[in-house]
Order: structure tokens, then sequence, then C-alpha cells
């Protein structure tokens, strides 16, 4: 009797996880499938680029390490002058004791809503070369694009990725032990993704996809225009 009820108590705990587990993928599909809805492509691009958009509504849920590895590794594989790779990242994640150090950099209005991330990142940059220690141009473009490959990895993966201005950078060098010769760029949260009443009013009609420019505001051939300026 003891083993059937061992038996029947296994099968609840199975049907249990499987339902949780066809729930959360219900709710990722729906979310991804609203996140498409209102972009659209002038030319078509990979369907993961019209899906990457900057959400704030998390749930709070954490990552596990190999979500936040993998994040960062897509990072490590991108493109860069003399393969310099000057990205760096300083990290947190939610519940833990480095946690505070990084979250109350932020300004007020993005702590209404960071709060609820599994894992904030501080992403900053080397200025110099590390072959020649002379000065790199295109340090703060070589980490854009390793930003560019954690948003698209994070995006595959159905998180929220979404980059912060919103800071104090002097406060973060200080705290952080940023030394001299790294640039910080910007801050980033990561999360899972949970619908848009779990943020206060003011900030779920700001829950919205942003459009883009159209092509022929940002490229001219051959020389500067006067439109490039608008």
């Amino acid at each position: 009797m003891q083993q059937r009820r061992q038996i029947i108590n296994n099968r609840n705990i199975l049907i249990f996880t499987i339902i949780m587990i066809v729930g959360w993928g219900l709710m990722r599909a729906s979310i991804n499938k609203e996140q498409v809805a209102k972009r659209k492509s002038g030319y078509p691009v990979m369907e993961l680029i019209l899906q990457r958009w900057s959400s704030r509504a998390m749930s709070g849920e954490l990552l596990t390490n190999s979500e936040l590895m993998t994040i960062f590794e897509a990072a490590r594989w991108a493109p860069s002058s003399y393969n310099n790779q000057p990205w760096r990242f300083i990290y947190a994640i939610k519940n833990s004791p480095e946690w505070n150090s990084i979250f109350n950099l932020l300004v007020p209005f993005n702590k209404l809503w960071a709060k609820n991330a599994a894992a904030l990142v501080v992403i900053i940059s080397a200025n110099k070369f590390t072959h020649n220690n002379e000065p790199s141009p295109t340090h703060s473009f070589d980490t854009g694009a390793a930003w560019a490959n954690m948003a698209l990895q994070g995006t595959s993966m159905g998180l929220v990725m979404h980059a912060i201005e919103g800071f104090d950078y002097q406060k973060a060098r200080e705290e952080l032990k940023i030394p001299d010769g790294f640039t910080i760029e910007a801050m980033l949260a990561i999360g899972k993704p949970a619908r848009k009443e779990v943020l206060p009013l003011e900030l779920q009609e700001k829950e919205v996809r942003s459009g883009r420019r159209p092509i022929t505001e940002l490229i001219a051939e051959g020389s500067f225009e006067d439109k490039l300026a608008q």
C-alpha cells in the first residue's frame, strides 16, 4: 500500500512538472508572437532581429548558471579590431551579496522594473589594444558588437535583454573599482519574461515595441547628405 502511494505521489509530481513546463512554453510562444506582430521590416531579415526588443516586464525568476554563461559566451565571439576583444562584464545575480552594489547604481525610475531582473551586468571596454598598448579607436564600437550578440542570444532563449543608460557612471567606477583605461558603456538587465501587468501602471503604458526609421533616412551613397543629420 505504501509503495502504491509513493507511485501515485511520483506520478502527480511528474504531471505537475509537465504542466508547468508546457505552461511556460505556451507563455513564451505567446510573448514571442506578440513581439513580432507589430514589427515589419522593409527588407527580409532574420525573425530573431524583429523579436528582439527592450521589454521591462520580468518575472523575478532566477537564471541557471548555464543560461547566464551562454549569454556571455555569445559576447565572446563578437568581432573586434585586431581581435582585441575589449569588452568586459561585471555582473550580479539577484539575491546575491553583490546585487545591491550594482542595483543601487540605477536611477529611481529604472529600479522600479529592474528589481525583477535575474541578473544585472555593467558593460565596460578597454581603451587600449593589448598587443601594443596604443589607443583603440573602436573599443566602444567593438563592445557594441558584443552587446548585440548578447541581445540576440538572449532573445533566442526567450529572455528579456534590456540595456540601460540610466545609472550613476561615476559611482559605478568607484563602487565597482573600475580603473582608468576602461570606459563604462552601459548596464544590462537580464530576466525571464512576464506579462506587463507585473509593472506599475505608468510603465505598463511604455511596454510597447518600438519601430525604426526608414532606411532612406540612414544611408547616403558616396558622401554625407543633410538627411543624415535629422
